[in-house]
Parts: structure tokens; C-alpha cells; sequence
């Protein structure tokens, strides 16, 4: 049995924290799970869970479920993999929408794979699209869209989808910002034929329209407080409930107790 055989016969392992399953995954094993699916054409879809999105699922019951069945949930953000870590899961990496975009389009440009591109302004796209061809030469955008910021219709909601499956693409990185992508993917799963990936921010990071943290922030934990600089006005309120109910939810896990699945 190849590799990719052996590892999706594999159990799958995840944690809850405070109330939300996460996976327990490192990059190896992520990126596995995607290709292997994407090789298949099988339609997934997979989770970036920082904070925020940790603490919208245990508040919205719908939005909780859509994550709960995701078929990858992966700890973003430093508090979530640290989560994991005080948990018992040791060495757990965070598993960031960015930086696993950046890793799957150099694999895919090498495997000669297909992407597509869903979200974003039209701006930042056009530039993306020139980013990863000058990146990746190999790699292969069958299509980029950047659907209205209002919902869509029916109709265009079915063109997108026709539109998508026609592209031939196998996984499509989906940039609508939270919890709008994660809801799309999973309203989506079973009509779209490709891998669903919601990345956030990662177009406008890898277009360079909005500067990511450095790496040391990034690595202390810190690319939130980059993040609420950049964007005060907006992300202010955010970070300030969420964070604040983070810590106090993941205070209460590690004294009462913790739940393994």
C-alpha cells in the first residue's frame, strides 16, 4: 500500500476545545489529507480554526456544526495548537490557512495539479495570480472568482458551481472571511468536485494588500496584535471578546477537565 493509502486508513485523532473538535495533525499529515483527497476529486471541505472561529462555534449552534463536521478542522492560531499542547498532544504545530495555501500550491505546482481561486477583491486576485506564477511557475490557476459581498442568488449560485466543476480544478481556496467561508464550504460539499479550503486573509497576505505579521510575532503567539494594529477600527471588538472568552474558556478546560475523541 502506498503512502497516501496507509495514512487515510488511519484513525482520525481530535480534541475538543471548549466544546469545538479540533484535529490533531501536523503539516506532513495535512497536506496528505488533501491531495490525496484532491487526486479523487472528492468533495471536502477543511476548517482553519484560530480563536475566533473556536469561539463563534461554541456560540452558534450552526455555525458549531458546520465545523464539528468538517472533514479537517486544524488548529490555527497559537493559542488553539497551544491548546492542544497543554492537552497532551505535545509538539502540536499550528496549522495556519497562509502558510498551508503557500505549501499546497509549491507541491501542486509540481504534481502539476489545477487550483482555484474563490474570494477576495478583483484587485487583490489579479495580483495574487501574478505572485504565485512568479512563485510557482508550474503551478496551474484554472480559475479565479470574486463573488458580490451580498449573497447570491440561485442563479449565481449554481453558475458558480458549474463554473468551478468545469475549471477541473481539485481544490479550491476559498477567502470569504469567517464564518462566511466555512459556511459556503459546507452548503457546498456534495455539488462543488474539489477540496474546499477556507484561508481567510491568506489572498490578501500573498497579494500583499494587507502585511502579515513577522515571522517572530507570529512565532511568539503575537500576529493578532499585528492584525488589530493594522486594522484597529474594525478588529478591536473582535479580539477583545473573543480573546477574553478564550482565555477564560480554555482556564475552565484545564481545570475541570478535558475531553479527547
Amino acid at each position: 500500500m502506498d503512502l497516501s493509502g496507509k495514512f487515510v486508513s488511519q484513525s482520525r485523532k481530535r480534541a475538543s476545545i471548549i466544546r469545538v473538535s479540533i484535529d490533531v495533525i501536523d503539516w506532513e499529515a495535512a497536506l496528505l489529507h488533501i491531495s490525496t483527497w484532491a487526486a479523487r476529486n472528492e468533495s471536502r471541505y477543511v476548517c482553519i480554526c484560530n480563536v475566533h472561529s473556536v469561539i463563534t462555534a461554541g456560540q452558534d449552534e450552526a455555525f458549531g456544526r458546520v465545523v464539528s463536521e468538517a472533514d479537517m478542522a486544524t488548529p490555527d492560531g497559537a493559542p488553539v495548537s497551544w491548546m492542544l499542547r497543554k492537552l497532551g498532544f505535545a509538539g502540536q504545530q499550528r496549522i495556519n490557512g497562509p502558510d498551508l495555501m503557500w505549501k499546497y500550491c509549491e507541491q501542486a505546482a509540481q504534481s502539476g495539479e489545477s487550483i482555484y481561486l474563490y474570494g477576495g477583491m478583483p484587485e487583490t486576485l489579479e495580483i495574487l495570480q501574478r505572485r504565485l506564477a512568479d512563485a510557482f511557475p508550474g503551478l496551474r490557476v484554472a480559475g479565479a472568482y470574486s463573488p458580490p459581498f451580498r449573497a447570491a442568488t440561485k442563479e449565481e449560485d449554481e453558475a458558480d458551481v458549474v463554473r468551478i466543476n468545469a475549471s477541473g480544478a481539485t481544490t479550491v481556496w476559498v477567502s470569504l472571511g469567517c464564518p462566511k467561508q466555512e459556511i459556503w464550504m459546507a452548503a457546498h460539499r456534495g455539488r462543488v468536485n474539489a477540496v474546499m479550503i477556507g484561508v481567510g486573509a491568506a489572498f490578501d497576505y500573498h497579494a500583499g494588500t494587507i502585511k502579515r505579521a513577522p515571522k517572530w510575532m507570529q512565532n511568539a503567539g503575537l500576529e493578532w496584535m499585528h492584525r488589530l494594529c493594522s486594522e484597529p477600527r474594525r478588529l478591536w471588538k473582535r479580539y477583545l471578546v473573543t480573546n477574553t472568552l478564550f482565555i477564560v474558556g480554555a482556564a475552565k478546560q484545564l481545570v475541570f477537565g478535558s475531553a479527547r475523541q
